[in-house]
Order: structure tokens, then sequence, then C-alpha cells
């Protein structure tokens, strides 16, 4: 059995993975007893007497299920999708040394949800994928692609829509830690007010291209601008609450971010480095092909 916390919040990413344990009354006994564990052991926060985390490890999201390597090394054995030895297993686990790994192994191998074969003069491992507890080990390698699938579902909702938006940094790497924002970059239709940066440009044709740029783009009313705004503020709320991280947002319009990627600036280097693409045209990337048409 694998020790985890109930997590209080419904919205949380990982919450798929408790709901899907929590079926019978002796898995609930279990959790209680490791909701006692980890509430003096790992400083967890109590609150309607149900104990949860707050905090996702974006290297490690299974962290917020359980605090044993039993979670990272199931969801490296669920990603691989072939055997694997016990070094193999630990340089691809992102916490734990290789001795904790092995005995990590050790008793999930036990527990039936890994099974062992001597391959030579290695042993090596590989999920179980028939035990009846395998699409939860699956379900932990996969908490960083329902983030992402949580980001484009709520923007494909908005109103006005993002022209562009995607995940940069420590989030888009997966080397953050608990106390890492999640930055999103924004970008947005321009509003009444909002220049082209070429307009102040010493080249005329630049000038001119500004100008046109202005002329054709479609601008938010007052009152589409103010609900972006409401929506920005809430995807704030619903990123607290799918992960416990903060929401860092870099925002812009059209205008800015096309001029961010003419002259190919240090924050559209930092951004299109890592970007994971949420909302928007492909195009607005800034990929060489897209600049060059």
């Amino acid at each position: 059995m694998i020790g985890i916390a109930t997590v209080r919040c419904a919205d949380h990413v990982a919450m798929a993975y408790v709901a899907g344990v929590v079926g019978s009354e002796c898995v609930r006994d279990r959790l209680v007893w490791h909701a006692r564990v980890y509430l003096i052991r790992d400083s967890a926060i109590r609150l309607d007497k149900v104990v949860y985390f707050w905090i996702v490890d974006l290297t490690d999201p299974t962290r917020a299920v359980t605090a044993t390597l039993d979670g990272p090394v199931l969801a490296v054995l669920a990603q691989a999708g072939k055997p694997l030895t016990v070094g193999e297993v630990a340089a691809l686990t992102p916490r734990g040394s290789e001795i904790g790994v092995r005995k990590s192994l050790a008793r999930l191998v036990d527990q039936g949800i890994v099974q062992a074969t001597e391959m030579g003069r290695n042993r090596v491992h590989e999920l179980n994928r028939e035990h009846v507890a395998a699409p939860i080990a699956e379900a932990l390698a996969n908490l960083r692609l329902a983030l992402w699938k949580r980001f484009r579902s709520t923007l494909a909702g908005w109103n006005p829509k993002p022209v562009y938006a995607c995940v940069f940094g420590s989030a888009a790497r997966g080397d953050g830690d608990v106390h890492s924002d999640v930055d999103v970059l924004l970008v947005r239709a321009p509003m009444a007010g909002e220049t082209d940066p070429r307009r102040k440009s010493a080249g005329l044709a630049d000038v001119v291209a500004g100008y046109a740029s202005e002329f054709l783009a479609v601008q938010l009313t007052e009152r589409q601008a103010a609900k972006w705004a409401t929506q920005v503020g809430q995807l704030h709320d619903l990123v607290r609450g799918w992960t416990g991280n903060p929401l860092q947002v870099v925002e812009m319009s059209a205008h800015q971010w096309s001029d961010h990627r003419r002259r190919r600036t240090d924050l559209f280097e930092e951004i299109s480095r890592d970007a994971i693409p949420l909302a928007g045209e492909t195009s607005w990337a800034g990929s060489a092909q897209a600049e060059a048409t």
C-alpha cells in the first residue's frame, strides 16, 4: 500500500490520484493513519480535521500525494514502458538516493505492483500493468500533463480569448520546487490607446508598418478589457487551487509580443526557450519560420 495524505482541495491536480485509491474502508483507515503521521512529521496544514498539502513540487508533483519514494518510482516505471535497472530508475527519479530507490522497488515488488526479472547479470523492474493499482501509477506519471490540460481547457473558455498563451520557466522545464511560481505568458488583443512600438522607430518603413498594424488590429472594448482582467484574476485563484503554487503572469498586448519576437529580446528568448503552448496559434510562439513569413 502506498502511503498518501488526503487532499482537501477538490480542484487539486493530485485529487485524481487520491480518488483512485479511497474506494475501500481499509484504504480510508490507512489514509487517516498516514494523515496523523504527516501532521507531525511533515508539518502539513490541518483544516476542518483534514490534512492536506498546499504546495506542489513542480519537479516532482507526486510529492503532493506521497512523501515516500514509491510515488516517483512508480511514475518513472509508468513512463518508461520498458524494464529498468535500479540505477536507471534512480537516474530518472527526481528525488531519493539509489539505496532508497532499491528499497522502494523491493517493497513494490512485494506488493505485486512492480515485477522484477533477472536479465543476464542484471535485475530489471517494470510496472505490472495488470495490477489494480497500475492506473494510479500512470496517473502519477501524468500529473504535469493534467495541469497543462486544465490550463488549455480553461483558456479555451475565455471571452475574450488570449491571442497566445504559454507556460514557461521552471514549471515548463520541470525543475521548479515547492517555492516556485507557475509562470504564464498571456498575450491579448491591444486595448484602446496602446500603440505598436514600431511607431517610435527611426526607420520610416517600421513607422509605417506600426501604423498599419494598429489600423488592422481588433482592439478590446472597455467592457472586454474589464472582463479580461476578471479572467486573469480568476486564473490566479484556479492555479492556486490546482497546484498550491502561486501564478506569475506576464501579460502584454499582441503589439508588444510581436515587438519582442522581432527584436529577439532577452525576455522573448527566456519565454520561448521552454514554452509549452496553452492557447492561440503556434505561429505566435515566435519560431524562426513564423518570423520569416
